[in-house]
C-alpha cells in the first residue's frame, strides 16, 4: 500500500468512523430516550438528518426504535469495510461476508460507545459529580438505561456504585464471546 493508500485509509477511518458513531450515538439516545434539547443531540441529529430521512420514507421506526438510522449505519459501516478493504490492497470478498463483519464492527462499536461512555461517566463523577454540563447529562442518560437491571440486585453499599464493574464485566464478556471468536481483521471494519 503506498502513500495515496495510506491517506485514502486515514480518511475513510477518520471520517467514515465519525459519521459512524454520529449515526449510532443517534440511535442509542433514541433507544435511552435522552433528552432531544440537548445541545450535542441536536448537532448528532442535524449531521445525520439528510440520510436518516432518506431512509425513513422506506423504513419505519417501531416503539421507539429509529430503524432507519440502524439501516444507514449498516450501508455506511459496509460501504467504509469495502473502501478499507480496497485501499488495503486486498480482493473484495463476497456481499455476506462483508455484511457480516459490518454488523461484527457496528457490535463493537456499540461496545466502545457504552464503555467509553462509563469510563467518562465514572471519572466526571469524581471530579464534577452535580454538573449539569450537557455532555455530562447526555452521558448519563445514556448509561443510566446500561447500569440499573445490576443497580436492582446489588444491594446498598452506602452511597457506593458497583454497577458499573458489573456493566464493564458485561461488555467484556460479549465482546469475548461474540467479536474476538469471529477473527475480524481491526485494520478493515470501523469500531473494533
Amino acid at each position: 500500500m503506498g502513500a495515496i493508500g495510506n491517506v485514502g485509509v486515514l480518511l475513510v477511518n477518520t471520517l467514515g468512523g465519525l459519521y459512524l458513531l454520529a449515526i449510532m450515538l443517534r440511535f442509542l439516545l433514541q433507544v435511552a430516550r435522552a433528552d432531544f434539547y440537548n445541545p450535542f443531540t441536536q448537532a448528532i441529529v442535524k449531521v445525520t438528518d439528510p440520510a436518516v430521512r432518506l431512509f425513513r420514507r422506506i423504513i419505519p421506526g417501531y416503539r421507539g426504535l429509529d430503524f432507519a438510522s440502524l439501516l444507514l449505519a449498516l450501508l455506511v459501516q459496509c460501504i467504509a469495510t469495502t473502501l478499507l478493504i480496497s485501499l488495503s490492497g486486498f480482493g473484495i470478498p463476497g456481499a455476506g461476508l462483508v455484511v457480516s463483519w459490518s454488523v461484527i464492527g457496528l457490535l463493537s462499536l456499540v461496545l466502545n460507545i457504552y464503555f467509553w461512555g462509563m469510563m467518562i461517566s465514572i471519572i466526571a463523577s469524581f471530579i464534577a459529580p452535580l454538573s449539569g454540563h450537557p455532555a455530562l447529562v447526555l452521558i448519563r442518560q445514556l448509561t443510566e438505561p446500561l447500569m440499573e437491571p445490576f443497580r436492582r440486585f446489588l444491594p446498598s453499599m452506602g452511597g457506593l456504585d458497583l454497577s458499573p464493574i458489573f456493566v464493564f464485566l458485561a461488555i467484556q464478556i460479549i465482546r469475548t464471546m461474540l467479536i474476538l471468536p469471529m477473527g475480524v481483521n481491526p485494520a478493515v471494519v470501523l469500531g473494533l
